[in-house]
């Protein structure tokens, strides 16, 4: 295909945003190729143009991590099965292929089942591994973990085949490289036989799970909990796999309708009344988590979370021995500081592995999730919140999640992850002169201080 064609596959003035509408640019060129064939002419004409690209999956990351003013690849009509072992219980995708099309046809009609995943299924396979998307169970890795193939296009139009055979030595790094070596193509995830949890949902106190968290961590598949900021309450869900029948409904009246529109309604009218938020902590807690319950469903749909509307986000994983410090001192600056921190503070526990950028590497870990809600699109102030507990986590050898916000650069990252100068060197061979780098990764790699993706 010659210049001409490739930039009429591409469109000028598409205005992209995250799924939270905190972040957002109009990259100079937007493309949705749908052959392999395509994705390798517009790399080569990025190079003919020194233009950098930037490919992006849903856009679901409450961060510039997708970001561009250059050339943006959309995989989205690159989203093929290409291969179901039901032997080995692998699949194998496009790398454009959702995760919620897999959970809703491919797996049940091949009787299988991810092992983990993250609280929501709308994202692509490349984007799921490149920020180590992650669910909770002491036994479970982050998603990035279950890969044991994938093909990716390098900036020179090459293929390169990277497995636990091949090319083996660059496994580590290329199942989460947050973008920044290739275009993921292809990847086989190691997958499971198809099973139901059984969740239990059930009031606790903060105190009491801190001080046996092991325990509950330890006793049953998957486990996770949310604590109410300005409270001593919390919400917590054990999961275990079970050979029963599903007896769940798809969605439940009080908590999809009245408890979706009544939270963003009080949310809009505590903007305006900050010390509202304790009593609409409360009350949520009250109504919707002050009981226990069980339900028995396929696997995703337990894994999965409703995450409501828009929102600003930072998660950190921590050692999982530091929870309890983190948590007691973050409640105490919420405490001292009268913050209005919105609910909830979400724990999830994931297995240490040996991916290099992974922030479970060599540790099993707590990721600590906050949140600040936008009811109806509206600017709330989070900013202090966010300070503060970076602050906290850091001290207590905290690493952030790659999808969400954060203020590390190089220089911290190198002090926090022992294969950092290796994946860098990596980067510096597979993508010489940085196509595959944006603001955001220019910061990561301590090249850029700053970005102009905020909304």
């Amino acid at each position: 295909m010659s210049s001409t064609g490739v930039r009429t596959l591409g469109k000028s003035g598409k205005h992209f945003s995250n799924w939270a509408k905190t972040y957002s640019c109009t990259p100079e060129l937007y493309f949705e190729p749908e052959t392999t064939e395509e994705i390798r002419q517009i790399l080569e004409f990025a190079q003919e143009k020194g233009k950098k690209v930037k490919t992006v999956g849903c856009g679901h990351s409450p961060s510039d991590l997708a970001c561009t003013t250059d050339f943006m690849i959309s995989l989205v009509r690159y989203n093929k099965v290409l291969k179901v072992d039901k032997d080995k219980l692998q699949v194998t995708v496009q790398g454009g292929c959702q995760i919620e099309d897999l959970n809703e046809t491919v797996l049940p009609a091949n009787g299988m089942g991810f092992s983990t995943q993250g609280t929501v299924s709308q994202l692509t396979a490349a984007g799921v591994i490149s920020t180590g998307t992650h669910g909770s169970g002491a036994n479970f890795y982050n998603m990035s973990a279950y890969v044991v193939d994938l093909e990716i296009m390098l900036a020179s139009g090459e293929i390169m085949r990277v497995s636990q055979t091949e090319n083996a030595e660059l496994l580590p790094m290329v199942c989460l490289s947050l973008g920044s070596l290739g275009v993921i193509l292809s990847i086989t995830f190691q997958c499971e036989r198809a099973f139901n949890l059984h969740c239990k949902q059930y009031p606790n106190t903060v105190q009491n799970v801190l001080e046996n968290l092991d325990t509950y961590v330890t006793s049953c598949d998957h486990f996770r909990m949310f604590w109410y900021p300005h409270t001593d309450s919390v919400v917590c869900f054990s999961s275990n796999r079970t050979k029963e029948d599903a007896n769940a409904k798809a969605s439940w009246f009080w908590e999809v309708l009245v408890g979706y529109h009544l939270l963003q309604i009080l949310l809009w009218i505590s903007s305006f009344f900050p010390k509202l938020i304790p009593v609409i902590n409360r009350l949520h807690f009250s109504l919707f988590a002050n009981h226990e319950s069980e339900k028995i469903a396929r696997s995703d749909h337990i894994f999965n979370f409703d995450c409501l509307f828009q929102q600003y986000v930072m998660e950190w994983a921590i050692p999982r021995e530091k929870t309890g410090s983190v948590i007691l001192e973050l409640k105490q600056w919420v405490e001292k500081n009268q913050f209005p921190a919105h609910l909830p503070v979400e724990l999830r526990f994931v297995k240490g592995d040996n991916i290099y950028l992974s922030p479970c590497y060599k540790q099993d870990s707590c990721y600590i999730n906050i949140i600040m809600y936008r009811p109806f699109n509206k600017f709330i102030p989070h900013e202090s919140y966010w300070t503060a507990y970076q602050n906290i986590v850091a001290k207590h050898g905290g690493r952030p999640h790659w999808a969400k916000d954060h203020k590390f650069t190089g220089t911290e990252f190198q002090s926090i992850y022992p294969k950092w100068k290796e994946f860098c060197e990596a980067r510096d061979k597979l993508d010489p002169h940085g196509m595959f780098l944006n603001s955001n990764l220019e910061r990561v790699f301590g090249m850029k201080p700053s970005n102009s993706y905020i909304i």
